[in-house]
């Protein structure tokens, strides 16, 4: 196994701006890191679920992975949709950001999350089984992985805090650009375009 290839790639994918990402930095900045880590731990859990479900179903999944991936890409698709209309109402309202945010939503969004799903379903067979057939080594890269998703995703409340000044002056703005992002993520995971 490659590890410099695997951490590569498990860093790219979890840092990289995603629909968690961007709702976790529009929370930061409209509610403040402390009400934004609910919403962290939720993801994180759900992360790690699924890091899980792919080390120990992923031979089961095989034959029905790309009927469950269609699904998936469709449902958070819609998820996606509506996450961006509430990113949108946070920057034109008064609107707080309770119905985003929160462990349930954080832990919601990630089974739905066409990206997060994607990765944990190919990470794992691409980089662990192949090389590490015991249960125990499955459950520590799962357990590394989720660390590497916790970081990715503290970083980014850590971004939101350190620019919360920055990014509530051109609150409207910022809104509407990640939003925008949200929905071009929507369209990309759909498999309309």
């Amino acid at each position: 196994m490659n590890f410099t290839s695997f951490l590569i790639y498990c860093i790219v994918v979890t840092f990289t701006p995603g629909p968690s990402n961007i709702v976790i930095l529009s929370s930061t900045q409209k509610v403040g890191p402390r009400k934004t880590m609910p919403y962290v731990g939720g993801a994180t859990l759900a992360f790690g679920l699924l890091l899980t479900a792919s080390a120990f179903l992923n031979h089961l999944l095989a034959g029905v992975l790309p009927g469950i991936l269609r699904v998936m890409q469709l449902v958070g698709s819609m998820y996606m949709i509506y996450l961006a209309y509430q990113v949108y109402k946070m920057g034109s309202t008064e609107t707080e950001a309770k119905h985003i945010t929160g462990f349930l939503n954080g832990l919601i969004m990630q089974f739905v999350n066409p990206k997060v799903v994607l990765f944990t379903f190919t990470v794992i067979p691409s980089y662990v089984l192949p090389y590490y057939d015991s249960s125990l080594s499955s459950f520590l890269f799962v357990m590394l992985i989720t660390v590497i998703g916790f970081l990715a995703y503290s970083s980014w409340v850590v971004f939101g805090a350190v620019f919360r000044t920055l990014l509530n002056r051109h609150q409207k703005v910022l809104s509407i650009l990640m939003a925008l992002f949200l929905l071009y993520s929507a369209i990309m995971v759909s498999g309309i375009i």
